[in-house]
């Protein structure tokens, strides 16, 4: 008997000890089940993706300088490049993107205008002054009789340019048109210059072909021309053509949209336009 009851203690304190450990493991588990839940719990800040379109030059150089401090703050930039001024705002009327950095204000509003959008602007962000060229030329005093000139043929610009070239004496404008003015408003043609309107874009490509040549500073720079020493003639650091940031009233006052925007207005980005551009592209804040 007695050894009988030695082995059932053994037994039953054996069995005991197993459903400590039992117990045990099971807590554990609890504690690492809770850790595991309390993981899962915190969540990772959202990261916003924002398509921009941008002409290459500057605006998509500037946009790149921006986009590493724009995702520490969950914000990533897609930028897709144009080169045209039609497409980009489009695109984001039709919603294929989200923003666009490309034009001013006047192009801007005569696009609307022209095409019954209602895109706006976000903030403005630089000034590329209008320049003239030429391969022919080495100032304007040379320009031939009949010369041949060209200028962009949308609104907006090819008024800029026109009044440019009223502004260094080429021609003369009906009084008051301004910026506004269209071949048929020249009054005066001494030279009886022949003018043509071209697509912007193009106009660095047919530089060759011309005696002068009214080119956006985005084109020029594209074309490897330094508007500062290479044009005959130049648009002031007052020019109020600013370019901008431009997106659909649905999105202007997005959080990420106007994270960019503010990304684009800093002392860095100030620096790194005169660092890179030498003064061709003014900073507009």
């Amino acid at each position: 008997m007695k050894k009988i009851s030695y082995v059932l203690i053994a037994m039953l304190l054996m069995a005991a000890l197993a459903a400590c450990g039992q117990n045990k493991n099971a807590g554990n588990n609890g504690a690492n089940a809770g850790d595991s839940n309390q993981g899962a719990g915190e969540q990772t800040p959202a990261v916003v993706t924002l398509k921009v379109g941008a002409s290459p030059v500057p605006h998509a150089e500037i946009l790149e300088f921006v986009k590493p401090k724009l995702e520490e703050q969950g914000v990533k930039l897609e930028i897709i490049e144009f080169n045209d001024y039609v497409q980009p705002n489009t695109q984001l009327y039709e919603k294929q993107i989200d923003a666009n950095f490309f034009q001013h204000m006047p192009y801007l509003e005569q696009f609307n205008k022209d095409k019954g959008y209602d895109l706006v602007s976000v903030a403005g962000v630089h000034i590329e002054p209008f320049g003239a060229y030429s391969k022919k030329i080495k100032k304007t005093e040379e320009l031939k009789e009949k010369a041949k000139v060209v200028i962009p043929n949308d609104p907006s610009n090819g008024g800029r340019a026109l009044a440019l070239m009223a502004a260094n004496g080429l021609i003369t404008l009906k009084e008051g048109v301004g910026v506004n003015g269209t071949v048929a408003d020249i009054v005066e043609n001494p030279k009886k210059l022949e003018i043509t309107e071209v697509e912007a874009a193009t106009l660095p490509r047919v530089l060759d072909e011309v005696d002068l040549a009214l080119i956006n500073t985005n084109y020029a720079l594209e074309a490897d021309l330094v508007p500062t020493t290479d044009a005959l003639f130049i648009e002031g650091s007052d020019s109020p053509y600013v370019n901008i940031l431009v997106s659909r009233p649905d999105n202007k006052d997005s959080e990420a949209m106007q994270k960019l925007a503010a990304a684009l207005r800093t002392p860095e980005v100030k620096k790194f336009i005169e660092d890179k551009y030498k003064g061709a592209i003014v900073a507009a804040f």
